[in-house]
């Protein structure tokens, strides 16, 4: 097995751009995994791995698929140079991001976020969206990138298994209303009771920026305004924890 030494190595380079500099990975279509857990993911989808990287005290899963992929030992100071979280296991995967077929027709459920920038949020919403049966997840501008090493880590995995799509929400917004989808828009004013809203076949859901909400010109063309209501004094809810309350209240088709 090749080993990696030292951190000025090219392809080390190319890996650290790809944890730090968000236009790395979308010029190049590339990202990085940290962990055994999303390597693990990784690796359910075919052609995504690369390369997996491995320090000194990290193993290979005898269960994992590795036959076509290029296994790398790394030193400890690539373990450090690469490594996103505070206590790294120490293994990585070099990965293509994945290219999706998008049947807009099959689906039933979507979830447009709009201008969400922390990426903790984004990352818990792609998990909780996975969960509740959600066909896709369209990311409108603004939006932290579904592929920062952050982001990935607060899904665990769930960007793996559902169409994450950056995109336009208003071209998105006539598309999914031509498809005869119930667009439901979170707001404060104008708004009713999610539980006054009755679930539909087709639905898709738009929540918005955490301090902003969603903006004006794309709640103007939704079917209905929907709020959660605050029992105590808190001045708002989070917005990943506002999903999964409208994502699985809506979650089963009427």
């Amino acid at each position: 097995m090749k080993r990696i030494e030292s951190k000025s190595n090219a392809l080390v380079k190319h890996w650290k751009k790809l944890v730090t500099v968000r236009k790395e990975r979308e010029k190049t279509k590339e990202f990085l995994v940290e962990g055994h857990h999303l390597v693990e993911e990784a690796l359910k989808v075919p052609g995504m791995v690369k390369h997996i990287m491995m320090g000194d005290h990290a193993t290979l899963d005898h269960k994992w698929q590795t036959e076509d992929i290029q296994l790398l030992e790394i030193s400890p100071e690539v373990v450090q140079e690469l490594a996103d979280t505070e206590h790294t296991q120490g293994i990585f995967a070099h990965c293509q991001q994945p290219a999706y077929k998008l049947a807009l027709s099959a689906w039933s459920r979507v979830l447009l976020i709009d201008a969400v920038q922390d990426p903790g949020n984004v990352g818990t919403m792609i998990r909780t969206a996975d969960a509740a049966g959600v066909d896709a997840v369209i990311l409108g501008k603004g939006s932290a990138d579904a592929f920062n090493p952050k982001t990935l880590r607060s899904a665990q995995g769930s960007t793996f298994h559902l169409p994450v799509v950056k995109a336009d929400l208003e071209d998105w917004i006539a598309n999914l209303a031509d498809e005869g989808f119930v667009l439901i828009g979170t707001a404060l004013e104008g708004a009713k009771n999610y539980k006054d809203v009755a679930p539909s076949d087709k639905m898709a859901f738009i929540l918005g920026n955490e301090g902003a909400g969603v903006q004006a010109n794309l709640l103007e063309q939704v079917d209905a305004r929907v709020k959660i209501p605050i029992y105590g004094q808190a001045e708002s809810l989070n917005v990943a924890i506002a999903s999964a309350i409208v994502l699985y209240h809506f979650g089963e088709k009427a």
